[in-house]
């Protein structure tokens, strides 16, 4: 095969022609016509009811219903994450008693519902009408009368926080398998107890595997925290749209309210995920970010100096 040269006896640059893929258009074509039907099927129609979706968007019981379900999402998940590396660590524990009670709780709160965990709360007060601290059958510090306690946020942050913790528990386990065992080794030679490995070494380097999980638990305790209604409370975002609908009977346009608002903080949580991830994946990846690259590019126009090291041990670098 001969090569074609210019004058100077430069090879000729090689005109790429790319590959032409129609089947992509076509798809391009069909989704996007599919999308204008369904807009403008939904734009049309009577039954979605526009003018009330508008109406109620931004009222003040729809946002005070949402910044509530917020409030539900951090508390049930902050309790969820500390009880989650509590029995994480017992799992991981080598005392069976430990390890017998962390896989107790999972079984039971993994295998049942959360709805049907959520109802059992709201019946808490009937199961056990009143509380009492102190020293058993010697004195009594404090009494607490369940039945007279107007306390459904407490319960349903305490029944989702509970049901979650299960799952966050499997999530740092996994994570902390991840990390390896020479790295445990490693803390054990230096003196650590295991209780130190685990909190210096193995849990900051889990932290790569278990953000991700972890993020999309928040989401989808966020959507979770709409099953409250079995406490019974009713003041988070789908039960303030849900007693509205009740009200002027147009449940349709109310769900879209709900819909828009979930869509909204689950977007701003997304964008938080995004970040919180691609801080902890720094040096997982070989595949350079702008500005390592400008960085090393600066490197190389730059004279630098390469320290060796010495030739005994414990010898001093020169």
């Amino acid at each position: 095969m001969k090569m074609t040269t210019t004058e100077t006896g430069d090879p000729v640059p090689i005109k790429a022609i790319p590959l032409r893929r129609p089947g992509r258009w076509i798809a391009a074509v069909v989704v996007v016509v599919l999308f204008g039907l369904f807009v403008y099927g939904a734009a049309t129609n009577e039954a979605f009811a526009w003018g009330t979706y508008g109406q109620y968007l931004f009222d003040k019981r729809i946002s005070a219903g949402a910044w509530t379900t917020i409030q539900l999402t951090v508390l049930a998940m902050v309790i969820a994450i500390v009880l989650g590396v509590i029995l994480a660590v017992m799992r991981l524990s080598p005392n069976p008693v430990l390890r017998a009670a962390a896989w107790g709780y999972l079984w039971i709160f993994r295998g049942t519902p959360v709805y049907v965990q959520l109802v059992f709360w709201g019946l808490f007060p009937s199961i056990y009408k009143s509380i009492d601290l102190g020293i058993p059958f010697v004195h009594q510090f404090a009494h607490i009368n369940l039945q007279d306690l107007q306390a459904a946020f407490l319960f349903a942050v305490i029944g989702l926080a509970l049901n979650e913790a299960a799952y966050m528990a499997e999530i740092v386990r996994a994570g902390v398998s991840s990390v390896n065992e020479g790295q445990t080794e490693a803390s054990v030679a230096l003196g650590m107890t295991w209780s130190q490995t685990m909190r210096r070494t193995v849990l900051p380097q889990a932290m790569r595997v278990i953000i991700p999980p972890t993020g999309n638990e928040v989401i989808s305790m966020l959507k979770t925290t709409s099953l409250v209604t079995a406490v019974p409370y009713s003041y988070e975002l789908y039960g303030r749209a849900r007693d509205i609908s009740g009200a002027n009977f147009e449940p349709i346009p109310l769900l879209m309210v709900a819909a828009t608002w979930y869509l909204a903080i689950t977007s701003v949580l997304m964008i938080g995920q995004y970040y919180v991830e691609r801080h902890y994946s720094k040096g997982a990846s070989r595949v350079l970010t702008t500005r390592q690259l400008q960085a090393l590019a600066d490197a190389q126009g730059k004279a630098t100096v390469v320290e060796t090291l010495p030739d005994t041990p414990g010898g001093e670098r020169k």
